[in-house]
């Protein structure tokens, strides 16, 4: 199985959001291969589908002075944050082509963040009951999915070189009682992010069994733009033929 893994540099998250519909939906109708996006998102807070939105605690004030945009999105999970200093990933993919386990998929994720941490020295796993990777009971990797039809979308948010103090103004994935961590607080220095993320693509491809293929984003882009426009010119096909049909 082939994966193609695109790194989108720093991005706003609201053109990953709708980057990831768009493959979704191809990968739905069989047009692209699996997909793995990386990426840096600007500041922002986002909220599951059965999020508590009571887990921002930051006044309107606050994200407006600091300009943090806050989306409610189409994920599991409840509330988190990302930023620069955090390696984002979401992998696009048709799950019948691995396993058709929703739960098994999750673990996989957490799987591929514990072996990556392993590789830099950090020994991590996971707490009974939830969801993530965890170091000394503090929580560096969130994950939250979405599962349609046995395609995936949203992924995982592993804490690199995070600014920590983003996290105090919510309630993390809506867990009181647990603190966060990252890379470079464990290590005690900054650690490149491209290191992270070809440790990430090694773990992801043993533990899916795949291939992964690098993807430059203009390529990526542009074959998206050409699907959509095929995809358009058949409905308007499609429509032309209806309307002869009915005259």
């Amino acid at each position: 199985m082939q994966l193609q893994v695109t790194n989108l540099g720093r991005t706003r998250y609201a053109d990953t959001w709708e980057l990831q519909r768009k493959l979704f939906e191809l990968r739905l109708e069989g047009l692209v291969d699996d997909v793995l996006l990386f990426t840096e998102h600007e500041h922002v807070y986002t909220i599951g589908k059965g999020g508590d939105e009571n887990h921002l605690l930051a006044t309107q004030h606050e994200l407006q002075t600091d300009r943090v945009e806050v989306f409610r999105i189409d994920r599991g999970g409840d509330i988190t944050y990302h930023g620069p200093g955090q390696i984002v990933g979401y992998p696009i993919l048709d799950l019948n082509g691995y396993f058709l386990d929703i739960h098994r998929y999750l673990r996989a994720l957490e799987e591929v963040i514990i072996r990556t941490l392993g590789q830099l020295g950090i020994q991590s796993g996971r707490e009974e009951g939830m969801t993530g990777v965890w170091v000394s009971g503090e929580k560096i990797a969130a994950i939250g999915v979405k599962v349609s039809r046995w395609r995936t979308m949203h992924g995982f948010a592993l804490n690199v070189n995070t600014d920590l103090m983003r996290f105090s103004r919510i309630i993390p994935c809506g867990i009181f009682h647990k603190g966060v961590t990252s890379i470079q607080r464990i290590l005690g220095r900054i650690v490149a992010l491209e290191e992270v993320e070809d440790t990430l693509v090694a773990s992801f491809s043993s533990v899916f069994g795949c291939t992964p293929v690098p993807l430059p984003p203009a390529i990526l882009h542009q074959r998206i733009r050409e699907l959509e426009m095929e995809r358009s010119s058949l409905n308007l096909s499609r429509s032309d033929h209806l309307n002869q049909e009915g005259t």
